[in-house]
């Protein structure tokens, strides 16, 4: 569904990615694992087009959309959940969410498709009429998440989920990532620090590293390679 050919983009003639290649099937979990700086952000800025590639391509159910407008790509079905959650504060929760269900796919199944993500997401109900501004960081994450699932996606890009959160609430949100991926048909690119949970969650995993990709492969792969549990999973090694 997704495939990237060689892209390299540049903040001020610094290469943030640099000859990156990677691909997503249909209905496949990705996780792009890194450190801080890494590139990891950047990668799904370029997917979505708010950033612009300076070289490669990018490939989208078999279309070119390097060259793509940011909204024509949403239009395609790539909804990127930034970190940071960026919800709109003055709005209730509520709004917030119907505002998720913008794309024409999305508006003829929005209601039953609010019905999945407050199944997902119950503090959300609790919370419909309240201002998404005064919601804890964890209720913000939900907001936004359930929000990009209002779209209705084809993928689902999201930006450290985990980002600011308790270990908690972290873990409630990656339980949810993880019951969503088994209920919903789309693809899923998952971006963390946090290596153990993304890889554990992902189908195929890639390890970016000042700006490149330094490895890939399925989950079991990963887990069980020496450099990643060294690196990544010292808790494992």
């Amino acid at each position: 569904m997704l495939r990237i050919e060689g892209i390299v983009a540049e903040y001020s003639g610094m290469k943030a990615l640099n000859e990156v290649s990677v691909n997503s099937d249909s209905n496949e979990v990705v996780s792009i694992v890194g450190s801080n700086g890494a590139g990891k952000s950047t990668l799904l800025k370029a997917i979505s087009g708010t950033v612009r590639c300076t070289r490669g391509d990018i490939y989208f159910r078999g279309e070119n959309i390097t060259l793509m407008e940011a909204y024509k790509r949403t239009r395609l079905g790539i909804i990127h959940v930034p970190e940071g959650r960026r919800v709109f504060p003055s709005m209730t929760v509520m709004e917030n969410l119907e505002l998720g269900a913008y794309r024409s796919e999305a508006r003829g199944s929005s209601s039953e498709t609010l019905i999945r993500v407050l199944g997902y997401f119950p503090k959300l109900k609790e919370r419909a009429v309240q201002l998404a501004g005064t919601l804890s960081g964890g209720e913000q994450q939900m907001l936004a998440i359930g929000r990009g699932l209002m779209a209705s996606p084809l993928l689902l890009m999201l930006d450290e989920p985990s980002l600011g959160l308790s270990p908690l609430m972290a873990s409630f949100i990656f339980d949810t990532v993880q019951n969503i991926r088994k209920n919903v048909n789309f693809g899923l690119i998952l971006v963390e620090q946090r290596a153990v949970e993304a890889l554990d969650l992902c189908d195929r995993g890639y390890i970016l590293d000042t700006g490149k990709i330094i490895l890939s492969g399925n989950r079991d792969v990963l887990m069980g390679n020496p450099m990643i549990q060294k690196s990544f999973l010292g808790s494992l090694s």
